[in-house]
């Protein structure tokens, strides 16, 4: 009975953090594309942090559980694609986090080149570029598998596929979290030297208004990278780990990835509490105030 009532638990907690993950995520890309004055170079990258996040909850988690629970009767090839979609999202996330703190350095280290560099449009760009480099990198990451499906699989009714391991970390976590970590060193530096050389000039209010703006969104941001980073950690230590460890029964590789999968339900919560404007798009979605005419244009930007 303590069995069947933890697994029932389980399956509650996973539908629920699923369903969490859809609806707030989609929150977050109904909020950013109708509302005009959102359209902003930092909520353009977090429009599409979201949306890797919408389909973590919409195609990642349901085929992890159906490859976990029950045989794979898809096809060896099907089983791959499956995995290059996986790949595909999960980089696309941790390129989105890049441009996230590219664009956070360039406001804070060049702000009078700002405006100019970071446009819609080569934001634009650049998340597009972030996306195929994800899906070109996954196909090339995955090219054996391709070739020869099912080529590592032990038995039917297995879904594996086989990679390079140190590959794998160096581009996929030493590089990259390599580069946010160094690009909010020196974000966090000058945001805190201009914070004190507000204080200690006598300026405009206006003008400490908008550099107190900044480094709010700039701390804001930060906890979002900070976040990310914890959830992603424990995976890689238990995928690359040399010893087998367990937590209370459970392999630590199976909590991990249930971490993984919970950034993407904890990012859309920490932009409720971080961003104002996301708590008043919320309300103007629920109550179906953006089915008004020119509520696009309406100003929820703080």
């Amino acid at each position: 009975c303590d069995v069947m009532t933890n697994i029932n638990l389980h399956e509650i907690s996973e539908k629920t953090e699923l369903l969490l993950t859809i609806i707030l995520n989609l929150l977050v890309i109904i909020a950013i594309t109708h509302f005009r004055k959102l359209h902003t170079a930092p909520n353009l990258i977090i429009l599409s942090l979201a949306v890797s996040d919408f389909l973590v909850g919409l195609m990642v988690i349901p085929v992890d559980s159906i490859k976990w629970k029950i045989c794979w009767t898809l096809g060896d090839l099907t089983c791959v694609m499956c995995y290059i979609l996986v790949f595909t999202i999960f980089f696309s996330s941790v390129g989105n986090i890049i441009l996230i703190s590219v664009d956070r350095y360039v406001a804070i280290c060049q702000p009078l080149l700002y405006q100019n560099r970071m446009t819609g449009k080569v934001v634009n760009i650049n998340i597009c570029v972030c996306w195929l480099s994800a899906f070109g990198y996954s196909i090339v990451f995955l090219s054996e598998n391709l070739m020869y499906p099912g080529k590592y699989k032990s038995c039917d009714g297995e879904c594996v596929i086989n990679y390079s391991k140190e590959v794998d970390i160096i581009m996929c976590f030493v590089l990259p979290f390599g580069i946010i970590i160094v690009l909010y060193t020196i974000v966090v530096l000058v945001a805190v030297s201009q914070a004190r050389a507000m204080r200690s000039h006598t300026k405009a209010i206006t003008s400490k208004m908008s550099k107190r703006s900044e480094i709010k969104a700039v701390r804001n941001l930060g906890i979002v990278v900070v976040v990310y980073l914890a959830c992603y950690c424990p995976y890689f230590f238990a995928m690359y780990s040399e010893t087998y460890i367990t937590i209370l029964g459970t392999p630590l590789i199976v909590i991990a990835i249930s971490i993984v999968f919970l950034n993407s339900c904890v990012n859309p919560l920490m932009y409720t509490f971080l961003f104002p404007w996301f708590r008043k798009a919320i309300k103007l979605i629920v109550t179906l105030q953006i089915l008004t005419p020119g509520s696009s244009d309406v100003n929820i930007s703080v």
